[in-house]
């Protein structure tokens, strides 16, 4: 597949990745708090599938893992905001087992090439370290945010959530640089300004 398809995934998966942000941004300006629309999670929801093809096209796996790890939690906070029903059920399976049907169909004679994902020429072992590290960090952002919204029956972004969103952006920035990746050094300095936003609204919401 050509770079620039494989290019267009990306940034289409950036540019909604980023309008959800601005749209929560924009919503949470207005209402002088911080707001989680249900199109936060909807878009979310339908650019970690984009970018997760993504990145296997780039033979990324620290990037397949970050949004392998938070796909279904996009699902569950439309589940909390009662908003999953709203999708037609075909839609709705479709959505659930989409992760499992791009797995079965990029399987190489049976069996995951992990040795392609793993040992790509042109990731470096400590840059693959890296880049699974920040995604890890970016990812328990939205472990943290689960937790919590599970435990107050309501989907919210906290302050732990937008905390950990700056400090897992800011090491995806590092490994983007490195890695020379203009789809991750896009989509991520535009989150990182508005992490720092959300964290100053936050503050003057408690104050």
């Amino acid at each position: 597949m050509s770079n620039w398809i494989i290019l267009s995934i990306g940034f289409l998966a950036q540019i909604l990745f980023s309008s959800r942000l601005i749209i929560q941004w924009i919503t949470s300006e207005k209402q002088k708090r911080v707001i989680t629309p249900t199109l936060f999670w909807t878009l979310s929801l339908i650019a970690s599938f984009l970018l997760f093809i993504y990145g296997y096209l780039r033979d990324d796996f620290a990037i397949m893992l970050g949004q392998g790890l938070t796909y279904y939690i996009y699902i569950r906070n439309l589940q909390l905001q009662n908003q999953w029903k709203t999708f037609h059920v075909s839609i709705r399976w479709i959505l659930l087992f989409m992760p499992l049907f791009v797995t079965i169909f990029y399987f190489n004679n049976n069996e995951i090439d992990t040795v392609r994902l793993f040992k790509n020429e042109a990731i470096p072992l400590w840059l693959l370290v890296l880049g699974i590290v920040s995604q890890i960090v970016f990812t328990l952002r939205f472990v943290y945010q689960w937790m919590y919204s599970e435990k107050n029956k309501e989907s919210s972004l906290p302050l732990g959530f937008w905390a950990l969103s700056l400090v897992g952006s800011l090491l995806i920035l590092t490994y983007a640089i490195f890695r020379v990746d203009y789809v991750l050094l896009v989509g991520h300095s535009l989150g990182a300004v508005i992490y720092i936003r959300n964290l100053l609204i936050l503050k003057k919401q408690d104050a």
